[in-house]
């Protein structure tokens, strides 16, 4: 899968380091509340279990599914398929976690649902951010790095369901998006 990368944006010690940096602000920010992680799936699971691990706080755990991409490069409908549960969400303060902020209508929306359904307090963070790609105005509260319009894979965030397992982010090889978005499986899912 590495030689489908144009070029190596991030590595594994350059990962490590970030998230420890933004453990740290997490930890500092959030330390005496009730914290709920919600981690948007599938592309922030890797970067929200390897956050979690380093906050030294009580905190709960949930999960909300939101999609736009589906098997290609720009951002489409934005789909939601489950909310956490109300107890997960009333009265605490969440840290809505995402792999990627682009368009900013993926978290903006999520963050208005959270807050309709009794949130305390809904803070953001999310693994990368491209602000060039902005089209509503948002800012996460927390981000461990920003990165240029590039489409990028790896470390969670995929291309057609594939990449997420690479250890590193990477830029994708334009002939390796052609190669598997024609392939079978991406276009009868």
């Amino acid at each position: 899968m590495h030689e489908d990368l144009a070029e190596v944006l991030l590595d594994e010690d350059a990962i490590r380091a970030g998230i420890d940096r933004l453990a740290a602000e997490v930890t500092e920010t959030f330390r005496g509340r009730d914290l709920t992680v919600v981690s948007v799936l599938k592309g922030s699971c890797v970067f929200a279990s390897d956050l979690i691990r380093r906050l030294p706080i009580p905190l709960e755990l949930a999960f909300v599914a939101a999609s736009s991409y589906r098997d290609g490069t720009e951002s489409g409908e934005l789909s939601l398929d489950f909310l956490p549960a109300g107890n997960e969400i009333e009265g605490r303060s969440l840290l809505l976690v995402d792999d990627i902020l682009d368009t900013g209508r993926t978290m903006h929306r999520l963050k208005k649902e959270m807050l309709a359904m009794g949130a305390a307090e809904v803070r953001t963070c999310v693994f990368l951010d491209k602000p060039s790609r902005r089209a509503l105005e948002f800012e996460a509260d927390f981000r461990a790095f920003e990165v240029d319009d590039l489409f990028v894979v790896g470390y969670g965030l995929d291309f057609a369901g594939r990449y997420r397992n690479l250890p590193c982010v990477g830029v994708l090889r334009p002939e390796a998006q052609e190669r598997v978005a024609t392939r079978p499986s991406a276009t009868s899912a």
